[in-house]
């Protein structure tokens, strides 16, 4: 019977649709296992290949665990407010919520045709106002906390989204959304103080299952140091406070630099002399990115504050003050202390402006290309500090500092507040109001969610104010407090709102009364294993672990930590080894792979393709080998015979290939789980016969990977309910043991012979089988035998003279 695999997979897609077979059982007694993967954002382009490859893994995983008896969680959902379709709306001048209905509608029919077996009972969007009602609801306890505050300060605006951005959607000094231009506006934003958490975001990854890539991400990105205070007097009477890792290296520092958006330039304008170049300088600061204005190769600008000192406070001395572009008012203090001599950057800034350059570190020359390795040095040209080691000076400076009310230890972090506001339309409402009276006012809990009115110019206003301050009838309202008037807040959540969630939200999707219920929240927290790309680990990973760290402290969740384990997963490139778009026309489609093929034969090729971790690229000649594969598979039946248990010839054969198959799934190696079972079916084949105890045990172990195929087969043999239900098989580590291995032969350390043995075969039996050999009796001709080496189960090693 031919293999018809489109009549298959539409015949099990619709039994498991019509029976819910992989919903989620609200028995909390079981054992429980949630399976994660990031739900999608739903453009309007659809899944492209590279899709598949994190929910095909997680989906062996979900099954397999289904299989060995756990009640599995493996939800999905649409992530669905944002930029990309509000921009598409306008664009094409459709309304985003139809944009997102029709996308969530073609993302879902590509989903399904894949066969994942997603609990679509649990079906989530972050659109849908019973959902955001949380959301909001969220934000009004981090309110009402001083977690959420509302700030006037220099934000990141997208010239193109006409938008505020986050730092972390600034990358390589662009919108990460559009690749727009990225300067720096005032305006009044909501902040949610992340930077409160900084300390156990770091600490508590210690406890937590990730790769190290995404720790090693994490820490960079939340950057903590140690160091001092620092407190520098000036010549207009103000101080200027710095932060430094180095205070030993004091007394190297020959002048100072601050932000351009530093608050003492507007102090100290009476006494600047050249301020109209304070000016210029400023206003070109403005429209560059941070990411322009640190990076470290560019060109060293800056303007000397004529009229105003600093004064080094270890030795008395006056030093110049500068504005450069390269000191951010967002980190530190916004003002730096410059020591030249063992720093490359200051070195440049240095040469550039002829600054004096001291070595305070004695172990290297002061020149660019030779800077002192200035954390493992001597102290030298600093007064008391002088013979000390760096640490020993470290010690000495903070407590000299302290001692004279010149500083204080501190620890600092690169982690800043995360901006909240959005001037677009397409988000959550944000559920405050502003009252003339009585200033900014939350909603009553009562009132969510407050729901984000239908209008039809939700185009950006391009003055910076949200699309929603157009309409006055939804903005003015009454305050809750003192009922006034007062009008809402018309800027709208992020898209990373609804995402830094939803995760709880799948463990109750439909309670109408808390963001999910206590027993739910305990059952199913937390989520065992979550996959999902390594670009959203200092986005999305950072901010929903803020989150679930709060609602931890208000009682709301039950552990400290939303992800036990977390991995990440490698790109599927183009065929031409290049990142998947259109420009680049290397696109491709799930569809047509699904139609030219069949989804079982793409998922078992998006796990063959290579490990899992890193990227690979598509290729579409290495696709028919595994169609072949299912195919022979299929063809089984043709040689299925009686017997329930395992035949002599292929007993170890099957246990080591369960034993390999269940490891591997644990570990996402799912290629060398296939090619297990690929090398299984070859044994198969060339014993001629398969009994019927051995092709249950082959489905069982290729369901998770192909599971329309092996359902089908399972159905046809008549094996016992759905396969979807079965058991998954256990092996005998005893029976595991390879019967014979081969072994390399030597002369001399060169090989000669390959030759099999029994696996415990003893060490005169494994040397006399090698001399019988005829390419090593010819070696060994003529020469006198000096050694002789047996390693067992890997090699023999004659040496002659």
């Amino acid at each position: 019977m031919k293999y018809d695999y489109k009549a298959i997979e539409k015949k099990w897609q619709d039994i498991w649709d019509a029976e819910n077979t992989f919903a989620a059982k609200q028995d909390f007694s079981l054992p429980k296992y949630y399976a994660l993967v990031e739900f999608p954002y739903p453009s309007g382009q659809g899944l492209h290949v590279g899709h598949p490859r994190s929910y095909t893994a997680l989906d062996i995983v979900a099954r397999k665990k289904r299989l060995c008896g756990y009640n599995v969680l493996y939800p999905m959902g649409w992530d669905a407010f944002g930029l990309p379709t509000e921009n598409y709306a306008m664009k094409n001048h459709i309304h985003p919520e139809v944009v997102t209905a029709n996308n969530v509608a073609r993302f879902k029919s590509q989903l399904k045709s894949l066969g994942l077996s997603f609990d679509w009972t649990r079906e989530i969007n972050t659109t849908d106002p019973s959902y955001y009602k949380w959301t909001q609801w969220i934000f009004l306890q981090l309110y009402k906390k001083g977690l959420a505050y509302k700030k006037e300060m220099s934000v990141n605006w997208c010239t193109s989204c006409k938008v505020v951005l986050a730092n972390e959607e600034v990358v390589g000094g662009v919108c990460e959304r559009c690749g727009g231009e990225v300067v720096h506006r005032v305006k009044s934003q909501w902040m949610l103080k992340i930077t409160a958490y900084a300390d156990r975001l770091i600490d508590d990854l210690e406890d937590l299952d990730f790769i190290d890539r995404v720790v090693t991400q994490q820490k960079n990105w939340i950057g903590r140091s140690h160091g001092a205070e620092v407190k520098f007097s000036t010549t207009a009477g103000d101080e200027l406070l710095i932060y430094t890792t180095r205070p030993d290296t004091l007394f190297g520092a020959t002048y100072m630099v601050i932000s351009p958006e530093h608050p003492c330039i507007e102090k100290w304008a009476d006494k600047i002399t050249n301020l109209d170049a304070v000016r210029e300088y400023q206003e070109a600061a403005a429209k560059k990115s941070d990411f322009e204005r640190t990076e470290l190769a560019k060109d060293k600008t800056g303007v000397r504050l004529e009229g105003v000192r600093a004064v080094n406070p270890v030795n008395g001395k006056e030093i110049p003050i500068f504005i450069s572009d390269y000191v951010l008012i967002s980190y530190g203090t916004g003002a730096i202390m410059a020591v030249p001599a063992h720093d490359e950057r200051d070195y440049d800034f240095a040469k550039k402006f002829d600054l004096p350059i001291v070595e305070v570190v004695k172990g290297g020359d002061v020149t660019k290309e030779a800077f002192t390795d200035c954390a493992t040095g001597v102290m030298v040209n600093s007064g008391f500090l002088d013979g000390m080691s760096v640490d020993e000076a470290k010690k000495a400076i903070t407590e000299w500092l302290a001692e004279k009310g010149l500083g204080t230890p501190k620890t600092n972090f690169k982690l800043r507040d995360w901006v909240f506001s959005r001037q677009r339309y397409w988000g959550e409402p944000i559920p405050m109001v502003n009252c003339e009276k009585c200033g900014w006012v939350p909603l009553p809990e009562s009132e969510l969610p407050l729901v984000l009115p239908e209008i039809k110019d939700f185009e950006p206003t391009g003055d910076g104010e949200s699309p929603l301050a157009r309409h006055t009838e939804w903005v003015n309202t009454t305050c809750p407090c003192c009922g006034g008037p007062a009008k809402r807040e018309t800027d709208t959540m992020p898209q990373w709102a609804g995402s830094s969630w939803y995760f709880l939200r799948y463990m109750d999707p439909h309670n109408n009364d808390a963001l999910a219920s206590r027993e739910a929240l305990e059952y199913w927290s937390p989520v065992d294993w979550y996959n999902g790309g390594m670009e959203h680990t200092t986005l999305h990973l950072l901010y929903s672990r803020f989150w679930h760290k709060f609602l931890y402290d208000i009682g709301v969740v039950p552990t400290r930590e939303p992800y036990q384990k977390r991995t990440s997963h490698g790109m599927i490139l183009g065929e031409n080894g290049e990142k998947m778009s259109k420009s680049r026309g290397n696109v491709v489609n799930p569809d047509d792979i699904v139609r030219d093929y069949g989804a079982d034969t793409m998922r078992l090729y998006e796990m063959f393709i290579g490990d899992f971790e890193k990227s690979a690229p598509w290729n579409t000649a290495s696709i028919k080998g595994c169609r072949r594969f299912l195919e022979r598979v299929w063809s089984l039946a043709d040689i299925l015979v009686d017997g329930d248990g395992y035949s002599a010839e292929l007993e170890g054969a099957m246990h080591r290939t369960i034993k390999k198959v269940t490891e591997d799934i644990e570990v996402l190696k799912m290629n060398t789980a296939i090619a297990a079972m690929m090398s299984l079916l070859n044994e198969i084949y060339d014993k001629k016969s398969i009994t019927r105890g051995e092709f249950k045990t082959l489905l069982i172990l290729l369901n998770p990977f192909a599971p329309h195929i092996t359902e089908e087969l399972w159905q046809q043999c008549g094996y016992e309910g759905q396969l979807a239900h079965a058991k998954w098989p256990e092996f005998d580590e005893a029976k595991c043991v390879e019967d014979t291995v081969e072994i390399a032969v030597q002369v001399n350390g060169k090989l000669r012979a390959k030759l099999t043995v029994a696996t415990g075969a003893a060490k005169e039996d494994a040397i006399a089988a090698a001399k019988a050999e005829p390419n090593v009796a010819k070696a060994l001709e003529g020469k006198t035998i000096c050694k002789e080496i047996y390693v067992p189960g890997k090699l023999v090693n004659i040496a002659v003279r």
